[in-house]
């Protein structure tokens, strides 16, 4: 495992119209697509605001949404995979 990908942390995250930013605790900003996220693109500003950052900082969750991410998905470059849950 890349410890670039393992040892990432998110310290905050900001919204613009189209994008996630997830601003890393090693100095690095990660724009995501709101695309790849469809419950995080279909949410009010106020609903993507209630987020906290789980595990130290290794994940994301928003209670309201049920939505959960991983940052080292993120950086992985995997987005949402629940349609692939069977």
């Amino acid at each position: 495992m890349n410890t670039l990908l393992a040892d990432a942390k998110a310290s905050h995250v900001r919204f613009d119209n189209d994008t996630m930013w997830v601003y890393l605790t090693d100095g690095r900003q990660l724009g995501v697509p709101l695309a790849y996220f469809p419950r995080l693109r279909q949410a009010t500003a106020e609903q993507r605001k209630k987020f906290i950052i789980s595990g130290g900082g290794v994940g994301l969750h928003w209670d309201d949404l049920d939505e959960d991410i991983s940052v080292e998905f993120l950086l992985a470059g995997i987005g949402d995979r629940h349609r692939e849950v069977a």
